[in-house]
C-alpha cells in the first residue's frame, strides 16, 4: 500500500446566499477524490487577498450578483480534497449573505465560467432539504449551523472535517 500523499495547504473563501424564507443556494460539483458534492459559491483565495475579499469576488464570478455582499462570518474548516490533481488541505472562511428576494437567477454570464470550474448544478435548497438530504454537503451538517446561528454570534471553527470518498474509489491505496 503506498502512503499518502503530502497535501497542499489552500486558503479558501464561501459564501452562504440564503434568500428571505432561509433557502440557501448550492453549486454541485463532482470531484475526482470526493465524489459528488454541494457547496456554496466560493474558492480559492488569489495571492494577497483577505478571505472576505475572497469571498466576494468568488460571489460575483460564480453567480453574477454584484448586489449581495459577505455579511458575518459563519464558520471556518479544513478539509481535504484534490484539485487538478493535486491533494490540497483548504482551509475555509464560510460568510453568510442574504438575498434580498425568493430564489433569484443566476446572472447571464456565468455559465461558461460553470463549465470551466466543473460546476454541474445549482439550486435553491429549503432548510428542510438541508437536514433531509442524503447527498454530501460541504461542510457537512451545514443545516445545524444555520439552525442555531443569530447575530452576533461567534463563527464556529469546525476544525479539520473528513468528507466522504467517492464510493467507487474507497479503500484504494
Amino acid at each position: 500500500m503506498n502512503p499518502p500523499k503530502p497535501r497542499t495547504p489552500r486558503q479558501a473563501a464561501r459564501t452562504v446566499v440564503r434568500d428571505p424564507l432561509g433557502a440557501v443556494f448550492l453549486l454541485r460539483y463532482d470531484n475526482e477524490e470526493v465524489g459528488p458534492h454541494w457547496a456554496m459559491p466560493g474558492g480559492g483565495l488569489d495571492p494577497g487577498e483577505s478571505p472576505r475579499e475572497g469571498a466576494r469576488r468568488e460571489l460575483r464570478e460564480e453567480t453574477g450578483w454584484t448586489d449581495l455582499e459577505p455579511g458575518p462570518l459563519l464558520c471556518t474548516w479544513t478539509h481535504d480534497f484534490t484539485r487538478a490533481g493535486i491533494p490540497v488541505r483548504q482551509h475555509e472562511h464560510i460568510y453568510l449573505a442574504d438575498a434580498p428576494g425568493p430564489r433569484r437567477e443566476l446572472g447571464p454570464d456565468v455559465a461558461a465560467d460553470h463549465l470551466a470550474d466543473g460546476i454541474l448544478d445549482v439550486r435553491w435548497w429549503t432548510p428542510r432539504e438541508l437536514r433531509d438530504t442524503d447527498e454530501q454537503i460541504w461542510p457537512p451538517r451545514l443545516h445545524d449551523l444555520l439552525d442555531g446561528w443569530s447575530p452576533g454570534d461567534r463563527p464556529a471553527d469546525l476544525g479539520h472535517v473528513p468528507v466522504r470518498g467517492r464510493p467507487d474509489i474507497a479503500g484504494r491505496g
